[in-house]
């Protein structure tokens, strides 16, 4: 049987069509914007052992910059409080060299499926593949659609229903990407005191609210093509 490289490149679109979707809401929640917005909203909890919201709004940023900097881990274990005791303790400092390393890793994904699908695109162009490759986009979006919705009910009935499920949710999370327990910390810890479940909760939520989105944008966006309809 002959390969029809076009229809195998469009299936190969479809599939980088989330790992894209999922990679720009990662990128987007990584920006100042959400932890300026979330810190903000009336539900979201309080800190038991007295940080404020401006000091949240002031510590956050550099957890948040050093994800996706140049800086080794100095640059969080040098951060002092007023009273001369550091930011974050030795166990805070490893679990964030190793979110670092993971958000790394999702970041270069990101970057490649975008390259992948730059590559195809222009290579549908000159090949007068644009049909199938506009219709392997189409699928993707469906397919991101299919993934948000999971994702975003599994979030929101954590949030109004069950809280225990985004915990476990959550634990899955980090056993998946992380090695042993070093991701457990007290409520007491720095980390936690800046970003609680409920952070966590709602940025799953935006993220699929965002990768959800960009899935409709495409698959409903986009008319369905065949060959006979491409201009010359």
């Amino acid at each position: 049987m002959k390969l029809n490289l076009p229809i195998v490149l469009s299936y190969v679109v479809s599939l980088l069509v989330p790992l894209a979707l999922i990679g720009l809401a990662l990128r987007i929640l990584l920006t100042p914007l959400f932890f300026n917005i979330e810190y903000r909203m009336p539900y979201f909890p309080v800190d038991e052992y007295g940080m404020t919201q401006s000091e949240r709004l002031h510590w956050a940023p550099f957890a948040v910059k050093y994800l996706v900097n140049n800086s080794d881990i100095s640059y969080l274990g040098d951060l002092k409080f007023e009273d001369d005791s550091p930011l974050f303790n030795e166990r805070e400092l490893s679990h964030m060299q190793d979110v670092k390393n993971v958000v790394n890793s999702a970041l270069l994904v990101w970057y490649i499926a975008l390259a992948i699908l730059l590559i195809i695109a222009v290579l549908a162009y000159r090949r007068k593949w644009i049909p199938e490759y506009i219709n392997g986009l189409r699928r993707g979006g469906l397919w991101m659609i299919g993934f948000a919705v999971s994702l975003g009910l599994i979030i929101g009935v954590s949030i109004v229903a069950n809280p225990d499920l985004f915990s476990e949710f959550f634990t899955l999370f980090h056993q998946i990407f992380f090695t042993g327990d070093s991701w457990l910390f007290y409520y007491s810890d720095t980390l936690i005191r800046l970003f609680p479940i409920r952070f966590w909760q709602d940025a799953f939520l935006w993220a699929a609210i965002i990768a959800l989105g960009g899935g409709v944008g495409l698959a409903f966006g986009l008319k369905r093509v065949t060959a006979s309809e491409q201009s010359v």
